[in-house]
């Protein structure tokens, strides 16, 4: 598992930064190894710049805002929004060249999302779907985590979750997950893998919810969904239901529904940025319940931040190991297809070939 060239296309959109980070500063981010920096304009609007002037490459992050336009920290140079040198020092004539690169940027399911690749190919439609972020029928917050790791582990990890039985043992896990079947499928930018446990008994977590909000306590049928869009979202419809009622032939109603949101940034070729929002269609007017709830999934994923550093500096350790996938991969193995056809693509290549599966006995 190399990771050298990085392994990720350029043409998508990728999340760099909650709506809320984004405000009258600037702020500095590397998103698929090229070097940002965004800033709110007065009248609402995002902007993402290269993070570099023109004149002495010093990051623009460093200088400061005036106005629509960032003013460097060195020289004083000025950019407008649209990267175009607006001033210079001790001088009327601009030097024409005198630019920096602008990248398409826009606002939407409460993240800021960036497209690095070639500008006429950013279409606003290819925004994955995040909706339950902001959908009033949905009570959700999450945060944003720094990983160091390769984004593709990230989203290994999200597409199996056999592991919850074994890292998450205490809040969401039980061995119904590592022992229940699933089907996955998948389409042209998409996998989805299904998991029902029916009659089970709930872990810690969703026993807590389903008690808090519908006032029963008992065997549980649970559901995982999860849907991965290439290259790098992924959005798990999860949760518990009174076992018998129906939850799954398509009614829900006595049960309490959750959606995982996730989206991983490749930042450099072994590390990410993680952005997470936990949203729930139950006791939506609960601010309290909002709050523990990011804080407890935060808990629960920075469990998962231990594993997946950890494995990265094992891969980094053994370049030449060659890894084998069991059934449970299946979901992950989908998702890495769908990313190396989008960067073979952008490479001119042609897509990768089968990964060999390792059956389990």
């Amino acid at each position: 598992m190399n990771t050298t060239p990085s392994h990720f296309p350029l043409n998508a959109w990728y999340a760099a930064a909650y709506d809320v980070e984004v405000g009258r500063s600037l702020l500095a981010r590397t998103i698929c190894n090229q070097k940002m920096v965004l800033y709110r304009q007065t009248g609402g609007a995002v902007a993402a710049l290269e993070d570099a002037c023109w004149h002495r490459l010093l990051p623009l992050s460093m200088g400061r805002l005036e106005g629509d336009e960032v003013v460097c920290g060195y020289h004083g140079l000025v950019y407008n929004a649209e990267g175009r040198c607006t001033h210079m020092p001790s001088q009327e004539t601009l030097n024409p060249s005198a630019c920096v690169r602008v990248f398409p940027v826009l606002e939407k399911h409460r993240f800021i999302w960036v497209w690095p690749g070639d500008p006429a190919l950013a279409d606003p439609a290819l925004v994955p779907d995040l909706h339950w972020n902001h959908d009033p029928a949905w009570a959700a917050d999450g945060k944003m985590i720094r990983v160091q790791c390769d984004y593709r582990l990230v989203v290994d990890n999200l597409m199996d979750l056999t592991h919850e039985a074994f890292v998450h043992g205490s809040s969401i896990g039980n061995r119904a997950v590592a022992e229940a079947p699933f089907v996955a499928t998948h389409g042209e930018r998409t996998a989805v893998v299904t998991r029902w446990m029916e009659g089970i008994e709930a872990p810690p977590f969703w026993a807590g919810q389903i008690q808090q909000a519908r006032g029963y306590s008992g065997p549980v049928d649970r559901w995982q969904i999860i849907r991965f869009e290439a290259p790098c979202t992924v959005a798990i419809d999860v949760g518990v239901a009174p076992a018998g009622s129906g939850a799954p032939q398509g009614d829900r109603s006595q049960g309490v529904n959750g959606f995982v949101l996730n989206t991983i940034t490749p930042e450099t070729g072994n590390t990410c940025l993680y952005f997470w929002a936990f949203a729930r269609n139950y006791c939506l007017e609960e601010q309290r319940l909002t709050h523990q709830l990011r804080e407890g999934v935060a808990s629960i994923f920075r469990e998962d931040e231990l594993v997946l550093e950890a494995q990265q500096r094992a891969i980094e350790e053994h370049p030449d190991h060659k890894f084998y996938n069991l059934n449970i991969d299946a979901g992950a193995m989908w998702a890495r297809r769908l990313i190396d056809r989008m960067v073979e693509s952008e490479r001119g290549g042609s897509p990768s070939t089968v990964i060999p599966i390792r059956r389990a006995s």
